[in-house]
């Protein structure tokens, strides 16, 4: 059972490319909640792309908003939108938030959530997700590329014929002195 939390990541990122932004609103927050890994290509459950639009409505008020405020704007929105209300529970909008701040988008103060310090996400992205997540998953990756060359490096061949001279063939059969 140790074996599991070896293999929980310290840190993880969904990064994918799609077309140039050509439309907006919600769409446009849909496709960077898809671009970043928030929400799954397919999804039906796209309340993240809600919550996320909520609170940037909120910042350009400079308004910090409570979850169950957000819960009830996020409603609000779906309604306005004529979208069906799956994922809009208190407990699911809680968990948006959550992976929201996971991703350092939105920070809480005293239970109450905004953008990151107010700014611009093209700002909080370089500075969070570009320069200190992505660059701290890149490097992981390269030291365990460099550990997988050392390991399985190619067999130089002097290092080759030492290995064969000092092992036993065998097919050989031993020849006993009388």
């Amino acid at each position: 059972m140790g074996k599991i939390s070896r293999d929980t990541p310290l840190a993880e990122i969904t990064l994918r490319r799609y077309e140039k932004p050509t439309m907006n609103d919600r769409d446009l927050v849909r496709k960077f909640c898809l671009s970043i890994g928030l929400l799954q290509p397919g999804d039906s459950r796209d309340v993240v792309v809600d919550v996320l639009q909520v609170l940037l409505h909120a910042k350009q008020r400079r308004e910090e908003l409570h979850s169950e405020e957000v819960k009830n704007l996020v409603m609000d929105h779906r309604k306005k939108k004529q979208l069906p209300m799956l994922g809009v529970a208190s407990s699911n909008v809680r968990r948006q938030l959550k992976r929201l701040k996971d991703l350092h988008l939105i920070e809480t103060n005293a239970n109450l959530y905004r953008i990151n310090e107010w700014n611009n996400l093209s700002e909080i992205f370089e500075e969070k997700i570009h320069n200190f997540l992505l660059q701290s998953v890149i490097s992981r990756v390269k030291d365990y590329v460099v550990k997988i060359d050392e390991e399985f490096s190619i067999i130089k061949e002097e290092e080759e014929e030492e290995s064969i001279s000092g092992q036993k063939n065998l097919f050989e059969t031993p020849i006993k002195e009388e």
